[in-house]
């Protein structure tokens, strides 16, 4: 079967390659540029740790010797300091503050890490984990032109020194904000321009909190703006952001050293420290949405599909999470042919409206946050003040940061009378719980994510100190085993110790993206496997088979 086709290779592209050579289907990358990209210290991402997990799982080995993730986050305002959030280096799901919720005195665990990484560190750790591969062909200087549909697959022609016709399964758009494929396909891309600017800075010195992350608002000394963000990377070098007027103030090399300047010597007692400026910076941040992220078999990730970037949502981590969700559904319409067309479908239903409710919580606060109205009657919580908000957005909480649930998706099984709640709701992330597979291995819950298996988890309290001789064949386990060996799809057991708020003998049905399809107070061999049938789209329409046969072929228009 012909390879998948994707458009550019930027990371979404570059991890998008990655995940599918991990399910065993072959891709095609097309890459615009030469294949190198220079080194630009300013200009860095910051992932949660789901996403930095996800991609250390595929290979992306600069993550952990040019990436770091903060002990701590600091929110100022003025002088004071109004918040301060222990972050957890376990990469654990918590999120209490070190103060607790309502004052000093709590102790629970913070919220898991971001990992703040620049982009070129991350991109050059993906061609790495690339070269690796058999799987991926890596084209560079090829810019599509011209994109052909039929009834079995794709076909793409490059201009440039080897220009040429490509064959692919689908194809897969990951060309960015001015997307070739996005206009050849016709697909408009609504939204807002120039929603915040930035000026930024990335330079090596010491600040009074070491390793810890900080947004200050309304800094008391002149000239600093009504923002500014300082956050670490390796050895010693910060990045700080200076949020700017909406009306295009010129930000000259001498006006920024001014900034940089009186910014270092603000929070540093007054005096300027010692510095080294390595890089500088100007970024606008667009606020866009396209109309469609599938034409039949052409797809959007990525910045192609979507543009965010304000008060702490950030744009590379939603098109990993593209990646994740559109993976594993390719990877299974790639090896089953007779796959329902639900399966596909359900990736612009799921991620569009997960970004969708981004931007539409984005575009709510943003007047509030910078205007200093009140926020209880623009969003869930209202109640809460400015810092804590734009904290809960930076740290992945809340309605600015949360992490996307899919309840409402086509793939979600039916209710039915064994289905229980557990602590996490249907359609959302499962936690990161350590899990024991039968041959014995034990490893966390998110490294068997995404090898194109749907997972099955036991919830066994003392199988962590039996002897795997006897709870392997104990109890239901064999009769669990059986269940999963009939299921529609591929699947894994996995038994784990306890899952929050999950009893004892529940069975968890986890999708290869790491979502919660079902969950079940103990073995339903027929529940279980209808869930598992929802999951993969169920069973496709006869008519969606016949009409896989030879068609006239749809052509785009060539793009000059």
């Amino acid at each position: 079967m012909d390879p998948v086709i994707i458009v550019g290779a930027g990371p979404v592209g570059l991890a998008l390659s990655l995940a599918l050579a991990a399910q065993d289907v072959p891709s095609v990358v097309l890459d615009e540029s030469a294949g190198k990209e220079d080194p630009r210290p300013a200009r860095t991402v910051v992932l949660r740790a789901d996403m930095a997990a996800l991609l250390e799982r595929l290979g992306c080995a600069t993550l952990r010797d040019e990436g770091v993730r903060w002990v701590g986050w600091r929110s100022m305002r003025r002088r004071q300091e109004t918040r301060h959030v222990r972050l957890d280096l376990g990469l654990g799901t918590g999120g209490a503050d070190a103060d607790g919720p309502d004052g000093p005195g709590g102790e629970s665990a913070g919220p898991a890490a971001p990992l703040h990484v620049t982009q070129h560190a991350l991109a050059r750790g993906l061609r790495d984990a690339i070269a690796r591969q058999d799987l991926i062909t890596l084209v560079a200087e090829s810019r599509v032109d011209t994109i052909e549909q039929d009834a079995h697959g794709v076909s793409a022609h490059t201009r440039g020194p080897d220009g040429t016709w490509w064959r692919g399964s689908h194809l897969v758009g990951c060309d960015g904000a001015r997307s070739t494929v996005r206009k050849l396909l016709g697909i408009r891309f609504p939204g807002r321009t120039a929603v915040e600017r930035h000026a930024v800075a990335a330079l090596r010195t010491e600040l009074p909190w070491a390793g810890e992350a900080l947004l200050h608002r309304q800094p008391p000394w002149r000239g600093a703006g009504d923002e500014i963000s300082a956050r670490p990377l390796p050895d010693g070098v910060w990045r700080i952001d200076w949020l700017l007027p909406p009306r295009g103030e010129l930000v000259t090399p001498d006006a920024l050293v001014t900034r940089i300047r009186d910014t270092l010597a603000g929070w540093c007692e007054g005096v300027t420290p010692p510095y080294d400026l390595i890089d500088t910076g100007v970024y606008t941040v667009h606020h866009r949405l396209a109309r469609r992220w599938r034409a039949d078999r052409v797809f959007l990730a990525g910045d192609a599909a979507h543009l965010l970037g304000a008060v702490g949502t950030q744009g590379l981590d939603e098109g990993l999470r593209d990646v994740d969700n559109l993976a594993w559904k390719l990877a299974y319409a790639w090896h089953h042919r007779d796959a329902s067309p639900v399966l596909l479908d359900s990736y612009q239903s799921e991620r569009r409206a997960a970004v969708a409710g981004l931007l539409r919580a984005a575009d709510q606060a943003l007047p509030v946050l910078r205007g200093g109205g009140g926020l209880r009657t623009i969003l869930p919580g209202g109640g809460r003040s400015h810092d804590i908000l734009l904290t809960d957005g930076h740290l992945g909480r809340g309605p600015l940061g949360a992490l996307p649930a899919y309840p409402h998706s086509p793939l979600a099984p039916e209710p039915t009378e064994g289905r229980i709640p557990v602590g996490t709701p249907d359609g959302g992330p499962v936690e990161d719980v350590r899990v024991t597979a039968p041959d014995g291995t034990t490893v966390r819950l998110r490294d068997r994510l995404g090898q194109g298996r749907l997972l099955v988890l036991l919830v066994a309290p003392g199988t962590g100190v039996w002897d795997r001789r006897h709870w392997v064949s104990a109890g239901v386990m064999p009769r669990l085993a059986e269940a999963v060996d009939a299921l529609p799809a591929p699947a894994e057991l996995l038994v784990t110790e306890a899952y929050p708020g999950a009893p004892a003998h529940a069975v968890l049905l986890v999708r290869p993206d790491g979502h919660l399809a079902a969950a079940f107070a103990g073995v339903r061999p027929e529940e279980l496997h209808a869930a598992a049938d929802a999951v993969r789209g169920g069973e496709p329409d006869p008519a969606d088979a016949a009409a896989d046969t030879p068609a006239d072929t749809a052509r785009t228009a060539d793009v000059n």
